[in-house]
């Protein structure tokens, strides 16, 4: 996993690329590696990044291909894509209107070893192969063609709700974290929030008329200073973890932390997903595991359709975090998730705030959070609050 650097200027490959041509050779079946250029916004310099990189690569012998860059108009942007071959896009009629999406079934019969394709968490036209464009890249990988992409911190899906209550904005196009997690290499394009906002100024991001308004808004220096934070911070875990793999592998002793569980209580509310959020950034600062659980009742086979689906995206929220989902069959959700936390070594569980009650029930029974301190004094217990706008 690489940081921000420059390479050597001589002209022997690299070891990345020695493996794509590698991949290139017959019957060598081996997946794609994929590359991730982060940024803390738009601007900071991802795309022109990736495409340096892609003519680094070319020039050294490397088969590279343009499966698609977003440019915006930038003319820095359009310049940089230089004589890269640019495989031609899908068109796709949607309601009148001609749009372009990166076809990805001609990029895998080219077959390169290395394709460029921008903005991982765009969301494709109605009639794609596939909803999202990251789903592409998985594809562009199973075929073993190597992958140089880029993303913005906001649009993790971890991080969107933070984002969000930074800065105003809703973030629409999200991507799940797995994919970045996993990725070969991240590499962080950083910039000052002051530097990007002078490039605002001047006219490089947005057209003059849109400049000004971007930096009364989600360009603000505090937002920006924000999010560079945030991305600052997930290139250091990504560090961490590889730090801690390599200790690992070449047996260099160190002081390791306990193999502790961090347990969210998911239910039919849409603001389960807050509580996912929430108890995902715990486990991310421990480096826990996080396990995502449902109790299932005997009330519950009276629940609507409505309930049962959001229950489902929840679960499959979860998902896209990396957690564990499991469901438990138990009439007291307090026991089941009592005795699963103590079967599991959990030591953090976060809940949502309770269900309100009648008042004449809240005087005789015990809330969820209530009975959950009582049998579990040695797990941390956070309830997520109910915020106003919130589900």
């Amino acid at each position: 996993m690489s940081r921000s650097g420059s390479r050597p200027d001589d002209e022997r490959p690299t070891a990345e690329e020695m493996l794509d041509r590698v991949r290139r050779q017959a019957g060598a079946g081996a997946r794609g590696r994929l590359r991730v250029y982060l940024g803390m916004a738009p601007g900071v310099g991802k795309t022109y990044a990736m495409l340096m990189e892609g003519h680094r690569r070319k020039e050294r012998g490397t088969d590279v291909v343009i499966g698609f860059v977003e440019t915006y108009g930038r003319p820095i942007t359009i310049a940089a894509i230089g004589d890269l071959e640019i495989v031609p896009r899908r068109q796709i009629s949607y309601k009148g209107v001609q749009l372009e999406e990166m076809d990805t079934d001609a990029v895998i019969r080219r077959h390169p070893a290395v394709a460029l394709v921008d903005e991982l968490a765009h969301t494709n036209a109605p009639g794609s192969k596939y909803e999202k464009r990251w789903q592409d890249v998985m594809e562009l990988l199973d075929h073993g063609i190597t992958v140089i992409s880029t993303v913005n911190i906001q649009h993790l899906e971890s991080l969107a709700g933070i984002v969000e209550s930074i800065t105003g904005v809703p973030v629409r196009e999200r991507i799940p974290d797995h994919i970045v997690d996993e990725a070969d290499e991240i590499e962080l394009v950083d910039m000052s929030p002051h530097a990007l906002r002078q490039r605002i100024q001047h006219g490089n991001v947005y057209p003059r008329e849109r400049a000004e308004q971007a930096l009364r808004q989600y360009f603000r220096e505090g937002n920006l200073t924000a999010l560079r934070e945030l991305a600052l911070r997930k290139v250091a875990t990504a560090v961490e973890t590889e730090l801690d793999e390599y200790m690992r592998q070449h047996n260099i002793q160190a002081v390791w932390p306990a193999g502790e569980r961090v347990l969210a209580a998911v239910d039919d509310r849409p603001r389960s997903q807050e509580v996912l959020r929430r108890a995902w950034l715990i486990a991310n600062r421990f480096q826990a595991e996080l396990i995502a659980v449902f109790v299932e009742t005997p009330q519950w086979a009276r629940a609507s359709p409505e309930a049962r689906r959001t229950l489902e995206e929840n679960l499959r929220f979860a998902e896209d975090l990396g957690a564990e989902v499991v469901r438990l069959r138990e009439a007291d959700v307090a026991k089941a998730l009592a005795r699963f936390a103590r079967e599991k070594n959990v030591g953090r569980l976060v809940v949502g705030h309770p269900r309100p009650k009648p008042w004449f029930l809240a005087l005789t029974r015990r809330s969820l959070v209530d009975e959950l301190i009582r049998l579990c004094p040695d797990v941390d217990i956070q309830v997520v609050a109910d915020r106003p706008g919130r589900a």
